[in-house]
């Protein structure tokens, strides 16, 4: 076995976790092609909303955390190439350590944003409520209620009824 493969052996047997990013100033995206072109495992997680532009309604897609992405690296890595990244500020520290992520958490993040991410709520889409007083309730999709909530029309008590939650507080279509 020569040097190279044992030293890439050992890199592929390493523990790998995640790391918060910062980002210079709206440029989550250039950090973001610049890494995975090194082949960097990266995290950006991104959500669609629906902006006023030039007085016309269009939907945007933008980072989830404005700024910052995630990056999957062993423990023992050479930071020097992610500070030289065009796009990338710093890797998020503490006492001039690099602190890691919980790996369950991008998980969570991940997962969320690809099944919210998959299509939009249509008028009569079935939900259902995963957070708030209304845990495990089917309901029906009536409106958006501004950027960050939605108009539900639940069956409760033998009546009808329409609420306004937080959009994070449903769980996409059933």
């Amino acid at each position: 076995m020569n040097i190279y493969s044992a030293e890439v052996a050992s890199i592929c047997t390493q523990q790998k976790s995640w790391y918060l990013v910062q980002c210079k100033p709206r440029q989550d995206e250039r950090a973001e092609d610049n890494l995975a072109r090194q082949g960097y495992e990266i995290s950006r997680p991104k959500c669609r909303y629906l902006r006023v532009i030039r007085g016309q309604r269009q939907w945007t897609v933008e980072s989830l955390f404005p700024g910052y992405l995630f990056i999957n690296l062993p423990t023992e890595s050479n930071w020097g190439p992610l500070r030289s990244t065009r796009g990338v500020s710093r890797v998020v520290s503490f006492g001039g350590v690099p602190m890691a992520v919980s790996d369950n958490l991008v998980k969570q993040l991940q997962a969320r944003v690809e099944k919210h991410g998959k299509s939009e709520l249509k008028l009569g889409d079935n939900v259902r409520i995963i957070e708030d007083g209304f845990v495990e309730l089917d309901a029906i999709f009536m409106a958006k209620d501004g950027d960050e909530r939605v108009v539900l029309l639940i069956h409760i008590l033998n009546r009808q009824m329409q609420i306004s939650l937080p959009i994070a507080s449903i769980g996409g279509n059933e």
